[in-house]
């Protein structure tokens, strides 16, 4: 198992850790993992100065899980996390690289959730705690104790935490852990408040520091549509339509997606076949010998299966799920434009991967197009022009060959040319839609970029039912709140979401519906903590006015 990642191994990380990120296909670490890796393992404080998308948390969390010992069922590792699509990423990180590990567990705490659940994983014993600060401490001023026994701590992209006003509640956190325990700090910079930080709570740090390298993928032509999750096998199916390719990849994330997308392309007459880790590798190389002779013409596969890809027909890469980390994205693409030839690689991106895709721009100093996806008259004009290419090769000689039998049928039958002609088309076409209105039927998508349902916080109402109409039920976890601020004070829903994330520090997701009615405005926010998020946002005004944000009693 080692020897597979022998870089890896000859860092001291433990057997168990080292079996696990072998089943995912690591093989050397990356510039940061080489030199963070033995300084945690060391037990030393260090700060790390290094971009998203360098493989920083595998950094610290391979040493760390090689250093907690799962039998003991109290919190022992704890990562802040500025937001809670970071905390999610990286507790699934740790989740992934401890899969050998029998007994250890990872809670995720962050807003916007129940703390129910959050609360049943700490009594049971988490070893790995991935947390924002604004949950956490709500969570210490039920459980003062509930971070003394922790031994390992690492503050992720600092730099971006204070951005986003966690710095009071940073302190909280400092003080609630033992000073005996080791910490890691990374961010991109070290303004003079993260210099701070590390100098009051770390210990004698090691400095490391990696510049991220600029990748480029200059042959390939790069564009991303915007889809919500439950779109995207839609679509691809509406993409292949028209994209004129020889033959294709799609990377997914998890191993049931690629039999899902599969099935659905081999529904639609696609030669498809799907490549995951459970498949055994002398059928791996069968898919992998198809893709290449022209028996396939589309792979759906997961990233390790999909390491040491190299077919020089593959024209096209659609990115499915998005990537982990711009080097995954960056590998995922390079399996097309190979040989010199030319690329097209398409990145589908859900309303909450956004983020996301900004890192894979700046990392790979590229900007990814937008694209829209195909409306119904493009995938008419591209069948249309599929049929005609088939045809046009065969009418040549088609009078000469088959004109008596033509007549002869058309006798047979008793129709006209014409209608003998449009029967053979159906056959031939076995059904599929060729006029405008049957193409709009198929498919039904919302328009790329578009939200799926209209929000409150984008419907327009009407003068006459915004005062009457019942708020609409609350999501579990959520209270509603209300300010007086209405529409006739010049106030939009934007303005509210603005003046909340701004003064209160919360998470884009932790705030649900915003209702503007006339008079007033409706607001819900997480139902954890609203006492102390209201104290902060007491003095917010907005438009000039003061917001007066109180929770709302619905009688």
């Amino acid at each position: 198992m080692t020897q597979e990642i022998g870089g890896f191994a000859a860092l001291g990380i433990h057997p168990s850790v080292l079996a696990a990120i072998s089943a995912v296909g690591y093989e050397e670490p990356s510039p940061i993992q080489y030199q963070a890796i033995p300084v945690i393992l060391g037990g030393h404080d260090m700060i790390g100065q290094a971009q998203t998308g360098t493989g920083k948390t595998a950094a610290f969390a391979l040493p760390i899980l090689s250093k907690i010992d799962p039998a003991r069922k109290e919190p022992q590792a704890l990562i802040l996390a500025p937001t809670r699509e970071l905390a999610l990423q990286v507790a699934t990180a740790f989740e992934t690289y401890s899969k050998q590990m029998p007994g250890l567990s990872v809670v995720a705490i962050y807003g916007g959730a129940p703390m129910g659940p959050q609360l049943k994983a700490i009594r049971q014993g988490a070893q790995v705690i991935v947390a924002t600060p604004g949950r956490l401490v709500d969570h210490l001023s039920r459980n003062s104790g509930l971070l003394s026994t922790i031994q390992f701590m690492v503050l992720d992209e600092a730099d971006e935490m204070l951005k986003l006003g966690f710095m009071d509640d940073l302190e909280v956190i400092f003080e609630a852990m033992p000073e005996s325990r080791q910490s890691v700090l990374f961010s991109a910079t070290l303004p003079h408040s993260i210099r701070a930080i590390a100098e009051k709570h770390l210990r004698e740090p090691q400095h490391i520091k990696i510049a991220a390298k600029t990748q480029t993928v200059a042959r390939i032509e790069q564009a991303h549509l915007m889809v919500h999750a439950d779109q995207k096998i839609p679509a691809v199916l509406r993409l292949l339509e028209v994209e004129d390719f020889d033959a294709l990849i799609a990377f997914v994330r998890t191993k049931q997606a690629t039999l899902d997308l599969a099935a659905a392309l081999e529904a639609k007459g696609y030669k498809a076949a799907a490549l995951n880790g459970d498949i055994a590798q002398n059928q791996r190389e069968r898919v992998i010998e198809s893709l290449k002779d022209g028996r396939l013409d589309i792979v759906v596969a997961t990233d390790v299966a999909a390491r040491g890809l190299d077919v020089a027909r593959i024209t096209h890469v659609f990115n499915v799920d998005m990537p982990y980390d711009p080097e995954s994205y960056v590998h995922r693409i390079g399996r097309t434009g190979r040989a010199g030839r030319e690329g097209r690689a398409l990145l589908l991106v859900t309303p909450r991967e956004r983020r996301m895709l900004q890192v894979i721009e700046r990392v790979t100093g590229q900007k990814v197009a937008e694209a829209r996806l195909p409306n119904a008259q493009q995938v008419l004009d591209a069948r249309i022009k599929k049929l005609t290419n088939s045809l046009s090769p065969l009418v040549a000689d088609a009078e000469a060959s088959h004109g008596e039998l033509l007549d002869k049928l058309v006798a047979d039958i008793g129709c006209s040319p014409r209608a003998l002609a449009a029967a053979l088309l159906a056959k031939a076409t076995n059904g599929q839609a060729l006029t405008l209105a049957d193409v709009e039927k198929e498919q039904p998508l919302v328009p790329s970029g578009a939200p799926r349902e209209r929000s409150d916080r984008d419907r327009p109402e009407r003068s006459g039912d915004r005062e009457r109409r019942a708020p609409v039920p609350l999501a579990e976890g959520r209270a509603r709140c209300r300010s007086p601020l209405g529409a006739r004070d010049g106030i939009a829903a934007r303005n509210l979401l603005g003046a909340i994330l701004n003064e209160g520090g919360l998470a884009r997701e932790a705030i649900g519906r915003i209702q503007v009615r006339d008079s007033f405005s409706l607001v819900e926010l997480p139902e954890e903590g609203l006492d102390r998020l209201l104290g902060k946002l007491k003095d917010t005004r907005v438009g000039g006015k003061q917001l007066k944000l109180r929770r709302y009693r619905e009688d």
